[in-house]
């Protein structure tokens, strides 16, 4: 398959009516908070549109330092600061419990494939 057959049904058009300018804050230390502000195609922000606010931070693991995102429900910076200890705690008690999942359909997967099957049982 050539490249261009690979991409033909790859819609690559900017949704004009959904545009936002991204800004970030963080303290150095554990919290980024990136603000999405609308904005029209030329620019200017879009004040019929509410701004969204995305909390990141990572968290140390055996394996190395996991990523850890969410939504925080606020309508201000200083309200996203707020929000952010409660959207980062709830959001690492999600990730352990799909890693647990994840394990969990693992282990069952490994059984499954290291069944002995003797002929004429």
């Amino acid at each position: 398959m050539s490249n261009g057959a690979q991409t033909q049904d790859i819609d690559f058009t900017i949704d004009r009516d959904n545009l936002y300018r991204e800004e970030s804050v963080t303290d150095l230390k554990v919290a980024t908070i990136r603000q999405l502000i609308p904005v029209t195609a030329d620019g200017e922000e879009d004040s019929g549109r509410t701004r969204i606010f995305i909390g990141h931070t990572q968290v140390m693991s055996p394996e190395g330092p996991l990523p850890i995102q969410s939504k925080l429900e606020a309508d201000t910076i200083e309200q996203a600061m707020e929000a952010f200890p409660r959207a980062m705690e709830q959001a690492l008690v999600e990730m352990i419990e799909k890693i647990k999942q994840m394990q969990q359909q693992q282990r069952t997967q490994q059984n499954n494939d290291s069944r002995i099957i003797m002929p004429g049982q």
